[in-house]
Order: structure tokens, then sequence, then C-alpha cells
């Protein structure tokens, strides 16, 4: 496993990490989600992602479970808040309450005595941002936080935000979390350079388009039982990747990656973390097994011609 510092920051993450949104205390249980969690560990991975919402706190709960004897320091431990827990009005957004509480929620869930890295979900419309930073530091100044990040900003929010921290002289922001994949490329418009330029590492999520880049759903075929795709929860968010075009495309480059030595996963996931300012991708898993098909994607390097010629087959150009 090779790793990278988160941006600028020196705090090294795993290329390869593993995150628990549809799957910890969810559609895995707890016995699974702690031979995952080790099973990672052992093969290199020290990053893992959550977040209060995902399921109710439960992700957080099973994750916990899942990490508790390994050893604390070597671990880097993130999670998030941002969207309701509960009905009550000041359970949500990134005002000073609700990121206080979350964070105190969060380490009573996960057993932790800090949190290594504290996302904010999404941008708060509602909350100035002075607010925000001054919270999160003092959260840092505490101890209970070590670093912070941002998931889904744009370009402009992480550009106000960087500039608030440094009118404040306050811990600035060090991550941010955007879904980015050989079939989302929008963070190329603006995102990365925002994140370039101001010294934040991206971890991405969704690295293999929801499991499209496996290659595992064929077109004209129905989604095989058991998959994420299959599961009218979850399909909500894979209408547009789904299409038989789509699917057909995928199918060719899955045949190009073996070509050239590699599973279509690891070679989706080493295409992410061609970008030198991706820190990490952040694999979903239902099993041991997964995880070592995909940390494999760690290291591996192909030309720049490889992926101009790959990113070709999938725009349906060769």
């Amino acid at each position: 496993m090779n790793y990278r510092k988160l941006g600028r920051f020196n705090v090294k993450v795993s290329e390869v990490s593993v995150g628990g949104w549809l799957t910890h205390g969810k559609s895995i249980d707890d016995s699974t989600t702690s031979d995952i969690i080790k099973k990672s560990f052992d093969l290199g991975v020290n990053f893992f992602d959550t977040a209060d919402v995902y399921n109710r706190g439960e992700a957080e709960l099973s994750l916990g479970k899942a990490i508790k004897e390994l050893k604390r320091e070597e671990l880097v431990i993130a999670t998030k808040c941002y969207f309701p827990m509960s009905d009550r009005p000041n359970d949500r957004g990134l005002g000073r309450k609700h990121i206080f509480e979350s964070v105190h929620n969060s380490l009573k869930r996960l057993q932790l005595d800090y949190i290594d890295l504290m996302q904010f979900h999404r941008f708060d419309s509602e909350t100035d941002l002075d607010e925000t930073a001054r919270a999160i530091d003092d959260l840092v100044k505490a101890g209970k936080v070590l670093y912070w990040g941002v998931s889904e900003w744009s370009a402009q929010q992480i550009t106000d935000l960087v500039h608030t921290t440094k009118e404040l002289n306050t811990n600035p922001p060090v991550s941010n979390q955007p879904q980015y994949n050989m079939l989302n490329k929008s963070i190329e418009s603006g995102v990365i350079q925002a994140c370039e330029k101001f010294g934040l590492g991206n971890v991405v999520f969704s690295p293999l388009a929801q499991g499209v880049l496996t290659g595992k759903y064929k077109p004209g075929q129905p989604a095989p039982a058991g998959t994420r795709a299959a599961d009218t929860n979850s399909n909500m968010f894979m209408a547009r990747v789904m299409e038989d075009s789509t699917l057909t495309r995928v199918q060719n480059l899955k045949d190009f990656a073996e070509q050239h030595g590699a599973g279509l996963a690891e070679f989706a996931l080493a295409w992410c973390l061609r970008q030198k300012q991706v820190s990490s991708v952040i694999i979903g898993a239902t099993s041991a097994a997964q995880v070592e098909t995909n940390v494999k994607a760690s290291g591996l390097k192909f030309d720049a011609s490889v992926w101009e010629e790959a990113e070709k087959i999938l725009e349906g150009e060769s």
C-alpha cells in the first residue's frame, strides 16, 4: 500500500480507503464489517470514512466496534456532519451548536477520544462561514478534532472558506470529499484547481461509479441479485450510469484494462489516483475479497496515452 499526504498537510492516508455509506450498519452486519475492516487494515488501509447520517448513526456504531481492537495511532478516522439527525431545529447544518454536538455524539458512537478528520458534508447557506470556521477551530484547539475538511463544496465555496480562515487566523480545511470517477469528471473544471491552489487533498467517493466500473452490470441484462442496482432503496442514484449505451462502453473498457494486465476495478481506481491532488479513493465493500481486489490499484500506473485511450473508449470515440 502506498500513502499520500492530505494535500499540503502532513497526515498520510492510504491511497485506497474504506467507507461505509451504504454498507456499515445497514446492508452488512457488524461481524462482516469487522472482517472487512480487519482485512483492510492487514492490507495497509489506514483511512476509514463514515458519517453521522449514514443509517442515522448506525454506521458509526458499527465502525466503532470494528476498530476497537486495532491500534488507534495507526488509524485515520473520518466522519461528517451537516444533514439532519432528528426533527429538532438545531440538529442540522453547520452552526456552532450542531457542529459541537455532532462531534461529541460521533465520538461516543465511534468510541474514540478524538476524530482525525471532521468533514462538513455539504455547504450550509444558512450559516455564515465565520461561525463554522470558529466552531471547528475551537474543537481542534480542544483536541477533539485533528484536521477538518468539506465534502461536495464548489470551487468558489472552498475559496471563500479558505479566505475566511485566513482572515480569522483559524486552522484551515485540509481536504475535500467529492464524487469522482471515469464517468463523472465534474471536479476537473474548478474544484481540483481550487484544492491545489489552497493545498487541500481530495478523498474521493464513488470512484467505481457505485459498482458500474467493476463491469458487473451488463447491457440488456437485469442487475444481478444482491447488487446495489438491484436494490430499489439504492438504485435511485444510479439511473444515469445504468443506461445500456454506458454499460456497453464500460464492457469495452473492461477488455481494454485486461489487455493492459489489470482488472477493471483497479484500473478505474488507478485512473482517479493519476491526479496528484487525489489523496485517496474511498471504496465500499460487502466482503473482504472486494478489498483484496481494490487495493491492487495502489501504485498502479500507466502512461498518459493509456489513460487517453481509456477515456476515448468511455466517450464512444474508440
